[in-house]
C-alpha cells in the first residue's frame, strides 16, 4: 500500500540509494529550472571553481618556463571554454583593428568577474594585463596570473604604481608586448562607465604607442548580480580603431582620456541596446 500510495517517493528513494550522483544531478537541474536565483548561484559557483581548478593545471604547464607572457596563451585556452558551459556566446566586431604587431595599450570597460572570461576572447598574443595587487593573493588563479606575466599594482600606493607604469612604458617597445588596462580602476555595476583614471593613457603617451579602445556590451540581458539572474545570452565586443599618441605629451593626457571615454561610452550604449543614454538597470 505504501508503494502504491507514494510511488513518486519510492522512486526518488530508489534513485537516491542506487544512483546517488544521478539523483543529485537531476535535483540540481530541476532546482535550476524552477528557481532562477538557485541557477545564478550554481553558475557563479561553477565559474569560480572552474577558474581556480583550471589554474592549477596552468601552473603545472607554465612552471617550467617561469614567469613569461607567453604563458598567457595557456591561461586563455584554459579559461575560455567555460563560456560554452555557462551558455554565453561572445560576438567580436572590429577584429581588423587589433591586427597589429606593434606594441599598443588596450583599454576595456570593467563590469564584473565575467570580464575575465570575456576578455580572453580578444586577448592578443604577447599581451600583459595590468591588475590590482589583490589578485596575486587569490590562490591558484593569482599564481597562474603571475606566471602569465600579469603586472600587479597597488592602487593605494600611487608613487609605486607610477614607477611601475613608467618602467612598463620603457620596456614594452623593446620587448614588443601589448598592455591591457581597465581604466575605470574597479568593477562597475551601474550600467554606464565610471570616470577613467589616466594611468593607461600616461603609459601610452610615454611609450608613444597607440591606444586601442575595446568595448564590452552590458551583461544585463542575461546576467544581474542584483537580481541574482544568470541565463544564456550574448556578449558583444566592439574593437575600435587605434588612437595614435605619437607627438603627444603628458599635457595632452586629460583631453585624450576624455576623448577615448566618450567614444567608448557612445559605443557601449549602442551595442548594449540603450537609448538616450539610459541603462538597462
Amino acid at each position: 500500500m505504501l508503494f502504491v500510495t507514494w510511488p513518486g517517493s519510492c522512486l526518488s528513494l530508489l534513485l537516491l540509494l542506487h544512483y546517488p550522483f544521478t539523483f543529485l544531478l537531476l535535483a540540481v537541474l530541476i532546482l535550476c529550472w524552477m528557481y532562477p536565483a538557485f541557477r545564478y548561484f550554481c553558475k557563479m559557483t561553477f565559474y569560480q571553481v572552474w577558474i581556480f581548478t583550471i589554474s592549477f593545471l596552468v601552473i603545472i604547464v607554465a612552471l617550467p618556463r617561469g614567469r613569461n607572457c607567453e604563458n598567457m596563451k595557456i591561461l586563455r585556452m584554459a579559461i575560455l571554454p567555460v563560456k560554452h558551459i555557462l551558455g554565453v556566446k561572445i560576438v567580436v566586431k572590429g577584429k581588423e583593428n587589433l591586427k597589429t604587431k606593434k606594441p599598443c595599450v588596450l583599454v576595456l570597460n570593467h563590469q564584473n568577474s565575467l570580464d575575465i572570461m570575456v576578455m580572453m576572447q580578444i586577448l592578443p598574443n604577447r599581451c600583459v594585463p595590468i591588475g590590482k595587487k589583490e589578485i596575486l593573493y587569490m590562490g591558484s588563479f593569482g599564481i597562474a596570473c603571475w606566471l602569465s606575466g600579469v603586472i600587479f599594482i597597488d592602487r593605494k600606493k600611487r608613487e609605486e604604481s607610477i614607477a611601475i607604469l613608467t618602467e612598463v612604458a620603457h620596456t614594452m617597445r623593446k620587448d614588443n608586448f601589448h598592455v591591457l588596462v581597465y581604466p575605470e580602476g574597479t568593477r562597475n555595476h551601474s550600467g554606464s562607465m565610471l570616470p577613467f583614471k589616466r594611468g593607461a593613457f600616461q603609459l601610452a603617451v610615454r611609450a608613444q604607442v597607440p591606444i586601442i579602445p575595446v568595448v564590452i556590451s552590458s551583461y544585463n540581458s542575461f546576467y544581474s548580480q542584483k537580481e541574482k539572474r544568470f541565463t544564456s545570452g550574448t556578449s558583444t565586443i566592439q574593437i575600435l580603431p587605434a588612437v595614435e599618441t605619437v607627438g603627444l605629451s603628458s599635457d595632452d593626457v586629460p583631453k585624450l582620456t576624455e576623448q577615448v571615454r566618450d567614444s567608448m561610452m557612445s559605443v557601449y550604449q549602442r551595442i548594449s541596446g540603450m537609448t538616450n543614454g539610459g541603462s538597462h538597470e
